[in-house]
């Protein structure tokens, strides 16, 4: 049997070796090039990665990256839906619980506060002259509508209205100025008679002879008169006072106008409040806001009739006694008689002290008839008049009295009682009726 053999099975057989290994194959000249450079490259690599690596004991640096739905660029595909990414969206809006959101509406907030505070604090005479010839024009309010309705047309019952204060105004300066311009004239002639009969008087001899008063005071009014800061600050006194005079007179020009405007355009001014308030809550906010300018109107008619009727009795009396100034002092009186509580006691206590020049016959007999009257206007005169306004109990009415003195001032005192009734008035037709249905 012949062993035929294949040439390519000897052939390889004949490449192998002793240990029965197959040689390695013939790499071209190009490739192994190529091996060798990626060989270069991975060590390249390696090199470059183990220098990237953080030194032992440093940190690695922190990469922050706005997120793709604020940067305005395409969120990652979500694989849950298979709806496809929408690229040049802005993205949806940063959430208000977003610290950077919060920190910046609330520095705003802020700065719109502290902008009102500065504002309010550089305009308070404006916020009070507002406040005032609001007050007034609430208070001529009923006479207006009681005019209306009598058959007289709105405008003509403001005309008239205004007339009646303005007079008062006018005749309160035209007493109060002539009557300042002469006391202190009198006073000024009559100034060097009193001085020198003092300093004649055996009461000051005695005091000079054991203290030295006289040398001492021509001394000190040498030093005054050669002094320019005291002599300034006189001329800046008799300024001051002027100026203080002119402010007086333009605020009170200026709080007539504003009531002349309020008063004219008060129930456009009410439809245009009662629109803010939601639709199906627009009736029960007129109809309380009605109520609240009502008793407000009410009491300013009725404290104005108990000032001028204590006014009027304080003028008699006082001139039967011989009080003098009688007709200023009766126009302080029916001031003072606004002011609620306290107010009669206040006049009371003045006209009391100017009375004294006159002997404390007359102080005595005017403090009686006065402060007796005080008592039958406490008991008889106010229910009487003030029935139709808010009643405000005893302790609140005092409360809000000093309250109100002590942050206004006059104007405060004056209208803390209309304010105090108004607030008591919400409570009870709304806290008080939300509590009761619960």
């Amino acid at each position: 049997m012949t062993d035929k053999t294949d040439p390519s099975s000897a052939e390889a057989g004949n490449s192998r070796d002793s240990r029965g290994a197959a040689p390695a194959p013939v790499v071209p000249a190009g490739m192994a090039a190529a091996r060798r450079r990626g060989t270069a490259a991975a060590t390249l690599g390696q090199v470059v990665r183990r220098l990237r690596q953080p030194l032992p004991g440093a940190q690695p640096r922190l990469r922050f990256e706005m997120p793709p739905e604020y940067a305005g660029q395409a969120p990652e595909a979500d694989h849950d839906n298979d709806e496809e990414p929408q690229f040049g969206h802005p993205g949806p809006r940063m959430s208000p619980q977003h610290p950077l959101y919060m920190g910046f509406m609330g520095t705003v907030g802020v700065g719109l506060a502290l902008l009102v505070y500065w504002i309010g604090s550089h305009t308070t005479q404006l916020l009070l002259w507002i406040v005032a010839a609001l007050f007034i024009a609430l208070g001529l309010e009923p006479v207006v509508g009681w005019l209306e309705n009598r058959k007289i047309p709105r405008p003509a019952g403001i005309l008239v209205s205004v007339a009646v204060l303005m007079g008062a105004v006018v005749g309160f300066f035209a007493t109060l100025i002539p009557t300042i311009v002469e006391q202190v004239s009198e006073i000024v002639q009559q100034a060097p008679d009193w001085v020198r009969n003092f300093m004649d008087s055996d009461f000051f001899r005695s005091l000079d002879n054991q203290f030295g008063i006289r040398d001492r005071i021509t001394e000190e009014l040498d030093k005054f008169v050669k002094d320019p800061a005291a002599m300034g600050g006189i001329f800046g006194g008799v300024v001051g006072f002027g100026s203080t005079v002119a402010n007086a007179l333009f605020g009170t020009l200026i709080v007539l106008v504003l009531s002349l405007y309020f008063l004219a355009a008060l129930p456009a001014m009410k439809k245009w409040g009662y629109r803010l308030a939601p639709r199906s809550r627009r009736k029960r906010v007129a109809a309380l806001s009605e109520e609240i300018t009502r008793s407000v109107g009410n009491y300013v008619i009725g404290q104005a009739c108990v000032a001028l009727l204590n006014a009027t009795f304080a003028f008699i009396v006082m001139s039967i006694v011989g009080v003098p100034f009688a007709l200023l002092l009766a126009f302080v009186v029916a001031l003072l008689a606004f002011i609620p509580l306290v107010g009669g006691m206040i006049a009371g206590i003045v006209v009391v002290l100017v009375s004294l020049t006159e002997g404390w016959q007359a102080a005595a007999v005017y403090a009686v008839c006065y402060f007796a009257y005080l008592q039958f206007e406490a008991y008889f005169i106010s229910p009487r008049i003030m029935q139709k306004a808010v009643a405000v109990p005893g302790a609140v009415a005092v409360i809000s009295v000093i309250a109100g003195g002590s942050l206004l001032g006059v104007l405060g005192a004056l209208i803390a009682i209309p304010t105090a009734a108004a607030v008591m008035l919400l409570v009870r037709e709304i806290y008080i009726v939300r509590q009761d249905q619960h």
